[in-house]
C-alpha cells in the first residue's frame, strides 16, 4: 500500500469510531462484522423459496499473454430491443423486474435446451450514482456466446438510497434467479459475479458477504473500487486529479452524505476487506498500474482473504485504462474467461 494513504487511513476512525483502522487491515483474523456476517438492510442468504490464470497467493502479475429480487417478486418480462442482438441461434433474452422501483431491472439470457448451465452476472459501474446495464450489453453478449446464461443487472443507485441499497439489489437479482434457475435452465450452484468500478465494489462485496453466497464460485472485478475508505483518503489530497476527488465524494454520497469519522458502522459495511471469511469465494482482479482506483486498493482484500485461506489473484496492465476500457485491453477479457471457466469447471 502506498505509504501515504496507510498513513492517512490511520486518521479515519477517531477515538469515537468503530477500531482503528490500520490495525484492522494489518491485523484482523476472520470477522465478518461484529454479528458474524449479518448485515442490516440485506436479506439472509440462503436456499431460496419456490414461486488466463488460476487464482493463486501471488500477489501482482502483469497480463501480456493471452490466456489458453426482491425474493416475494416473480421476475415480470418486458421487451429488450438493445439485447437481443449478436447471440446465438436458440438463446433467449428478456428483461425482468425483480422488484419495485424502476431500477430493480435485469436483462437475462438463456437457453432452454441441453443440459443446465452455470451463470455469469454482470454489475455495471457509475460511481455508484450513474451508469446502466446497457453499456454492458457487448459484454453480457460476449458470455452468451461462450455457452453462460448471463444476467446483466440495474440495481438502485446512490442518490436512489444508500448503502446497502445497492448490495441489498445485487442479492435480490442472484436469489431471484436461483429461485427460477429451472426456468432459465441454469445451474443454482454455479455461478460468478463480473463488476466493473463500482460495479466491482458492489461483487467483492458479495464475494465477502456472510460466510459465502451459495452456489457463488469466483469474483471477477475489473478496476474494482475495493476499499472506498482508501478512496475517500485519496481524494482528500488537494494535488489529486479530479476523477479521484469525484471518487472521494461518490464514497460519500454512497454513505448516505456522511464522512467516516461521523458514519464509522455504514463505512464499515462498505469496506469489503472488513468481511472476509474462510467461505467466500475466490477472488480475480485487474486494474491498470496508474488508473484512478489505483491496484494497492485490491491489496487490502487479497491480505485479509489470504488470511483466511481463499486465493486472490490481482493483475495490472500498463496505462490509465479504467473499467470496461481496461476490459478491452488486448488478453484481459481472454484471461478473464480462461479464470472463469476454471472457476465454473468449463
Amino acid at each position: 500500500m502506498r505509504k501515504a494513504a496507510r498513513a492517512a487511513l490511520t486518521r479515519v476512525f477517531t477515538a469515537g469510531g468503530a477500531f482503528a483502522l490500520t490495525a484492522v487491515l494489518l491485523a484482523q483474523g476472520p470477522t465478518n462484522a461484529s454479528t458474524g456476517g449479518a448485515h442490516a438492510g440485506d436479506p439472509t442468504p440462503g436456499p431460496t423459496p419456490s414461486p488466463a490464470p488460476t487464482a493463486t497467493a501471488t500477489a501482482t502479475a502483469t497480463a501480456t499473454a493471452t490466456a489458453t429480487p426482491d425474493p416475494a417478486v416473480s421476475p415480470a418480462p418486458s421487451p429488450s430491443a438493445s439485447a437481443h442482438a449478436a447471440v446465438p441461434v436458440g438463446t433467449k433474452v428478456r428483461t425482468f423486474s425483480y422488484g419495485q422501483h424502476p431500477r430493480q431491472r435485469m436483462d437475462v439470457w438463456w437457453n432452454s435446451t441441453g443440459p443446465r448451465r452455470p451463470a455469469v452476472f454482470i454489475v455495471h459501474g457509475g460511481w455508484w450514482s450513474s451508469g446502466d446495464k446497457r453499456s454492458l450489453t457487448s459484454i453480457s453478449q460476449s458470455y452468451v456466446r461462450l455457452g453462460y446464461t448471463v444476467v446483466n443487472m440495474n440495481y438502485r443507485l446512490s442518490g436512489d438510497a444508500p448503502w446497502p441499497a445497492q448490495r441489498t439489489d445485487a442479492l435480490s437479482v442472484i436469489k431471484t434467479v436461483r429461485r427460477h434457475a429451472a426456468l432459465f435452465n441454469t445451474d443454482p450452484d454455479r455461478y460468478v459475479l463480473v463488476g466493473f468500478s463500482a460495479g466491482g465494489h458492489i461483487a467483492t462485496a458479495l464475494g465477502t458477504y456472510g460466510d459465502g453466497l451459495p452456489g457463488l464460485r469466483g469474483v471477477v472485478g475489473i478496476s474494482p473500487v475495493v476499499s472506498p475508505l482508501a478512496s475517500y483518503e485519496d481524494g482528500s489530497d488537494p494535488l489529486a486529479d479530479a476523477a479521484v476527488r469525484k471518487l472521494r465524494k461518490s464514497a460519500a454520497l454512497l454513505a448516505g452524505g456522511c464522512t467516516p469519522g461521523r458514519c464509522s458502522r455504514a463505512w464499515s459495511s462498505m469496506e469489503v476487506a472488513f468481511h472476509a471469511s474462510p467461505g467466500d469465494a475466490p477472488v480475480l482482479t485487474f486494474h491498470s498500474d496508474d488508473e484512478f482506483v489505483p491496484p494497492y486498493q485490491s491489496e487490502i482484500l487479497r491480505q485479509e482473504l489470504l488470511a483466511v485461506g481463499v486465493p486472490m489473484t490481482i493483475m495490472t496492465m500498463p496505462g490509465t485504462r479504467h473499467s470496461s476500457a481496461l476490459y478491452r485491453e488486448p488478453g484481459v477479457a481472454e484471461t478473464v474467461q480462461a479464470w472463469i471457466a476454471s472457476r465454473l469447471n468449463r
